[in-house]
């Protein structure tokens, strides 16, 4: 099979042997995958990582030794592998296993192949109405939704949405219907016209107008979403959520970030970090609501031409770039 290396800042394509699901693991053949901020910071350094990438996608059965009737089937995957024998996993929480894989991440090949593997039991079945380029947004979309979880406000609170990148958006559309107060703060007209088109109220963050707008919302926000991924996105969240407020965190980034704390402790502000979702959750949402992903998507490469793809997906202010995969596995 193809898979896609990535290596010291270095993308290769290589031709690894094809995996062999275990006996409690399915083999599959991704039809869709997106290229996410994680695989930019895993490029960039991020956890040191060596190896192949990606995590968020669409894909079909093509083996499953315990159970046969899987095979043909559309899944989609929870990216986390538990061990199953931690204090995290007999508590029912893989996601924070203290061995856990993480699928493209930590210790698990990821879905820029051709081919990789899963424990049947982080496999999801995609319902028929979903087609495939709505269903490879079922990761990034339960990420989002796992937010609704984390808060205990009221559905009138102010919230704010820092950053309108492809998970500040994908956000702002997943929470709006339940809190209408929702504004995203962003630097791209482009992004924020999609927002605005779907009834979000926005707000244009230039280098000129930064500190008047911070100071329009200063302390206003109940909650704050920090999904810019750079390194003052916490200092901005800072300055516009209100006294007793929450602050989500949202992205990690490889850099480091110096921040007052001060300002936590004096406004007794909540700082919680969010990280992945549930999928069945993800699932039941894009099956209730109409999610117009094309408007979410920048373009489609197919698979050979991966490393123009991870270019585009560079470039600054980008939307989602997917890959498309052939249908068939190419010979090592």
């Amino acid at each position: 099979m193809k898979a896609v290396l990535f290596n010291d800042q270095q993308i290769m394509l290589v031709s690894p042997p094809d995996p062999e699901p275990s006996p409690n693991e399915a083999l599959l053949r991704p039809l869709v995958a997106g290229i996410c901020q994680t695989d930019i910071e895993l490029f960039n350094g991020y956890y040191h990582f060596q190896g192949i990438p990606g995590h968020e996608c669409v894909a079909e059965v093509v083996a499953c030794p315990a159970k046969s009737d899987w095979v043909g089937k559309r899944v989609v995957v929870d990216i986390n592998i538990g061990c199953g024998d931690c204090p995290s996993c007999q508590q029912n929480d893989p996601h924070h296993c203290h061995h856990r894989q993480v699928l493209g991440i930590k210790h698990k090949d990821g879905v820029f192949a051709e081919l990789f593997t899963m424990p049947l039991s982080n496999l999801y079945c995609v319902p028929d109405n979903i087609p495939d380029h709505v269903a490879v947004f079922t990761e990034p979309l339960a990420a989002a939704l796992a937010i609704k979880s984390q808060l205990q406000i009221s559905e009138s609170s102010p919230i704010a949405v820092m950053g309108d990148g492809k998970l500040g958006l994908l956000i702002s559309l997943a929470l709006k219907e339940q809190f209408p107060n929702l504004v995203l703060i962003g630097k791209h007209s482009n992004k924020l016209a999609i927002a605005a088109r779907h009834g979000i109220k926005t707000e244009l963050l230039e280098f000129k107008n930064t500190n008047q707008l911070l100071q329009q919302y200063q302390q206003y926000f109940s909650v704050v979403i920090e999904a810019t991924g750079r390194p003052n996105g916490l200092d901005m969240a800072l300055a516009v959520v209100a006294p007793r407020g929450t602050i989500v965190l949202k992205t990690t980034s490889n850099q480091l970030t110096e921040v007052n704390l001060s300002q936590l402790v004096v406004n007794e502000i909540k700082l919680i970090g969010s990280r992945c979702g549930q999928m069945s959750a993800a699932l039941a949402f894009l099956e209730q609501h109409s999610l117009d992903t094309e408007l979410l998507i920048e373009a489609r490469y197919p698979f050979q031409q991966f490393q123009r793809a991870f270019q585009h997906a560079l470039q600054r202010g980008s939307k989602k770039v997917l890959i498309d995969f052939p249908s068939t596995t190419s010979s090592a």
